[in-house]
Formats: structure tokens, sequence, C-alpha cells
């Protein structure tokens, strides 16, 4: 391979990073290359990284309130201390949810040029031209939508693209997939009418679905009400590594089927055979579940779904910038260049555009 490959990057938490950061301005930090973490501005350029699938997401209540609980001011009248999800006050959930999504819009706004919410695989594509970064929005649960729905339309017209209806809890779309290793991802019940009634709403928007926190029963509703490609957007092969979220033989047929595909989560749980959060983890982990998914489902269904700033990663692929050393790793294990080509980018370029037109 004369260059490394440009990437486009099926999932990061980026976002909830930036509104958990204690610093002043942590727009002006990741633009600027001086961010914590896993990725900034300067970390992806030289990564050779284009952009990918950013997440809004509801970080768990425990979570915040140990570790920034100067995120927690509580609105009038809120008296919630149990610890559990629902602690959050329903305006602090549209709160969070919304300073996320500004936060990219800021992103946007202080970057000279450099950054752009992208809605379309063209605009991605240019962006890829002029040396941009490319956002693509995605919201990982949906609670904020269960208390004003109309905020879809609001989200959406800001730059959503793509959605996961649900993540580890149980919300008035479904339940959770939460469960000790190892375990099936046969695990709670499937969509409720209202986790039904969204993906609907959103498929006949164009919206990527992503299935990776559905537990099984979820998943095959999911499977039944759209008419588009399956994405999971950062899960394993369920064969390599039992955690509930990882995906099995019979999913993986289905999205195969589907014509969509897989994005490979790097965090050691869901990579390693012991299921532990152990990062002196080799990297062939990840080109193992490389390898068996593209068994399964064929080299133009694969890509990356890093979970970076939202993962705990293998030593020797510390951040964004350690990718090199996947790609001579792949060359190692005897990948092709053009199929190395699909993994980082080229894949994710078909799926999106698939969807969105």
């Amino acid at each position: 391979m004369t260059a490394q490959p440009i990437i486009f990057d099926g999932h990061n938490d980026l976002l909830t990073r930036l509104w958990l950061s204690p610093n002043a301005d942590p727009v002006h930090d990741f633009i600027h290359g001086t961010l914590p973490g896993h990725m900034d501005l300067q970390r992806c350029r030289k990564a050779g990284w284009l952009g990918g699938l950013f997440s809004i997401f509801l970080p768990p209540y425990a979570y915040v309130k140990n570790n920034h609980p100067d995120k927690l001011s509580p609105p009038s009248g809120s008296d919630s201390e149990s610890g559990s999800t629902a602690d959050f006050s329903p305006q602090q959930i549209i709160d969070i949810c919304c300073e996320q999504l500004a936060l990219a819009q800021q992103l946007q706004a202080h970057s000279d040029g450099q950054i752009q919410i992208c809605t379309s695989l063209a605009q991605i594509q240019a962006c890829q031209q002029q040396q941009k970064l490319a956002i693509v929005l995605h919201m990982e649960g949906a609670e904020v939508l269960a208390i004003q729905p109309e905020l879809l339309e609001v989200f959406y017209n800001a730059g959503l693209r793509s959605i996961g209806p649900l993540w580890n809890r149980k919300s008035i779309f479904g339940d959770g997939l939460n469960a000790p290793f190892p375990h099936s991802p046969d695990i709670g019940s499937g969509l409720t009418q209202q986790g039904k009634d969204l993906i609907l709403t959103c498929s006949e928007k164009h919206m990527l679905i992503d299935v990776s926190h559905m537990n099984e029963r979820a998943f095959w509703d999911a499977l039944e009400l759209v008419n588009q490609p399956i994405v999971a957007t950062h899960s394993n092969a369920h064969a390599l590594c039992q955690q509930a979220r990882n995906l099995t033989d019979q999913q993986l047929a289905a999205i195969k089927q589907s014509d969509g595909m897989v994005g490979v989560n790097f965090d050691v749980a869901f990579l390693r055979a012991d299921g532990q959060r152990n990062t002196q983890t080799s990297l062939d982990v990840i080109v193992d579940h490389l390898d068996y998914l593209i068994d399964h489902l064929g080299e133009d269904h694969v890509g990356f779904g890093s979970d970076f700033d939202g993962c705990l990663l293998p030593d020797d692929l510390a951040d964004a910038t350690h990718l090199y050393r996947l790609v001579e790793r792949l060359q190692q294990r005897h990948f092709s260049d053009p199929l190395i080509e699909k993994i980082m980018a080229k894949n994710w370029f078909a799926v999106l555009d698939k969807i969105w037109r």
C-alpha cells in the first residue's frame, strides 16, 4: 500500500466527552489539538481519520454523579437521589442531549471550515477532498425522544442521520441490553409499540437504524420493520467473545441478507474471549473479529466502529494516531490493500449511500 487509506469510523463518543470535560473550552481544545482522550482534530488528521458517526449519548446517572457532579445541578423542584437512570429529571435529559448537539455545531462553527456536519455521502466525500473532518450525528439511546418526541424533527433538521433507539437500560422503546459475561443476547423483551413506531418514523426519514444495543428479540423486531440495510455500528462476533452485545451467527446472517454491515468495536471487553477489561490485548484479536465477520458477511459488509472516547483500548492502539499499527497488522495477516480500503471507509460509504438515498 503506497499510502495510508482514509478512515471512516462507525462510532465514537467524542461529543459526550466534550460535554463531560472540565476544561473551560473543550471545543477549542479539540480543534487546536490539546484535548485528552482518544482523538482531537490534529490526531485525526495524522491518522488519516476522515470522520464517522458521532454519538449524542446520555451517560449513566451514577457515573455522572460520581465523576462529574458539577454536570448535575438540579433544576428547581428536583429532589431525585436514588441513583438509577430515572434520576435524571426530564429537563436534564433534554439539556444533556441538546448541549451535545450544540457542541457539534460549535465544532463546525469555530473550526474555520475544518469541520463539517454531513448529511449525505456527497458531503462526506467533499470533506475527504477538502481535508475536513466529517461529522455524522448519531443518537445512542433515545430517551430524550420519549420525553419530547417532537425533538426528533429538531435533531434531524440539525443533521441527525443515524439512531440507536436503545442503550443498556430499559426505556419506553424496549428493554436494554445489559447482562453479565458470558451471556447470549437473548435477554429481555423486544421492542415496545413506541419503539416500533420510532424505528418506522426514522426509517421513513432514511436514517440509519443501529442495532448495536438491541437485545436479540428487539433485533428481530427491527428486522421485520425496516426495508433497508441493517447496521451494527460498533459490535463484534459473539462466537469469539460471548458478551451479550456481540452478534450471533444467526444475526450476522440476517445482516448479510439485508445488505447491511458491522463496525468492529475496539473495546477490549468486547474483543477478548475471556471478556476481561485488560488493555494488554493483542491487535490480533481485532483482526480475528474482522476475519470472522468477513467470513460470515463478506468483505463488503465489515468496517470499524472503534468506540473511541467511550471504550478501553488495547495498549498498542492507545488513540487514533496508532491506527497505523492496526493497518500494519492487517497487512501482516495478508489482508489485501483493496480489502483494507473497504474496511477503512469504502464499506461505510456504500451502506450510508444505500440508506440515505
